[in-house]
């Protein structure tokens, strides 16, 4: 660390820290940006084809992330009147609020694989 850096002490940022942990709470498991950057990435999505996109996650699992992600209002899910019945999954506008989040995790994934494969 450089001399000139300033170390934050927690007890400056209670608010910050807060926000880190709600995020972290909201966002945690090995699925949740894989479905808020599948909606983002394909647009209104049904159940089956999430589960087939997200290669290995249970559907169990699937559909309790889903709803989590729903009453976070980050997105919807919407029952089309059809036979059979379908549901799509959607990202919200406040789900999109996460776009750049999204670019970002992409982004630094990509460049971290090129720098292990090397």
């Amino acid at each position: 660390m450089k001399k000139d850096q300033k170390i934050i002490h927690p007890k400056g940022c209670p608010h910050q820290l807060r926000a880190i942990k709600d995020t972290m709470e909201l966002l945690s498991g090995k699925w949740k940006f894989q479905i808020i950057g599948t909606l983002i990435l394909s647009g209104a999505t049904r159940f089956m084809e999430l589960k087939r996109a997200l290669d290995g996650i249970a559907p169990k699992k699937l559909s309790k992330d889903l709803q989590e992600l729903e009453i976070n209002q980050l997105i919807t899910r919407t029952v089309k009147d059809t036979k059979p019945i379908t549901v799509e999954y959607a990202i919200t506008e406040h789900g999109r609020t996460l776009d750049k989040l999204i670019n970002e995790i992409t982004e630094w994934g990509l460049t971290h694989r090129k720098e292990i494969i090397k």
